[in-house]
């Protein structure tokens, strides 16, 4: 799928395989504005005036978008001798009260082999997390704007297949960071103070490898059911 960015008239690649059938958001790589696009549902009328334009001539090169590709993060994680996901990169989502603490756990996350991007508008962030486009949410308990629902709450909501496939950073001044039992009691994957998350990518690295082992027996019995279906 292509597009051009209503903003800047950036042009937009996004891998076909990664494209959802409802409609979906992602950020322009250029001004970072949101770009509505309709996603794969078939389309009632034959007439193609509404089709996504193609890339202007004067447009610079097209540069894919950094929520949908992970080419950085995986040279990353070749230089510090980690092996690269066999189909694409991981992508996390970061959605925190403070700009400027949601901005330095995006860095650390990117240097723990995740393409990273911040959001704002936690209502459209549950909507992204419920079409499974990121790997791993890291977020505060904190309630919504005007005592709406908090992205933490809406993670809670999600179908069972989904949740187990989501990371889950709980970050905040209530945690100790590592802590296991807070962890657990938050069903989180790990929680972490909010004045140690900027460095915590250790932390997380032996979370995500302690969440692997755990879920060795279900990955391996949904890995041979999807053979099966493959078939």
């Amino acid at each position: 799928m292509q597009a051009n960015c209503p903003q800047c008239a950036q042009v937009i690649e996004i891998d076909d395989a990664r494209v959802p059938d409802k409609p979906f958001g992602v950020k322009c790589p250029k001004c970072q504005a949101v770009v509505r696009l309709p996603g794969r549902a078939p389309r009632t009328a034959p007439d193609s005036q509404a089709m996504t334009p193609a890339p202007m001539p004067a447009a610079p090169p097209p540069v894919t978008a950094p929520a949908l590709s992970q080419a950085p993060a995986d040279e990353r994680q070749a230089a510090a001798g980690e092996a690269a996901p066999a189909s694409r990169g991981r992508r996390a989502l970061v959605a925190l009260p403070d700009r400027g603490q949601a901005a330095a756990v995006a860095q650390m996350l990117a240097r723990a082999g995740y393409s990273a991007d911040t959001l704002d508008d936690w209502e459209e962030g549950g909507r992204l997390l419920e079409q499974g486009l990121y790997d791993l949410a890291a977020t505060a308990r904190v309630a919504g704007a005007g005592g709406r629902e908090s992205l933490y709450q809406r993670i809670n909501r999600l179908n069972p297949d989904a949740r187990r496939r989501l990371v889950v950073v709980l970050v905040g001044d209530e945690f100790k960071s590592g802590d296991g039992t807070q962890a657990f009691v938050c069903l989180a994957d790990l929680v972490l103070h909010s004045s140690e998350a900027p460095g915590a990518e250790g932390l997380l690295r032996s979370a995500i490898a302690e969440r692997q082992r755990l879920y060795k027996a279900f990955s391996d019995a949904q890995a041979r059911v999807e053979r099966i279906e493959d078939q």
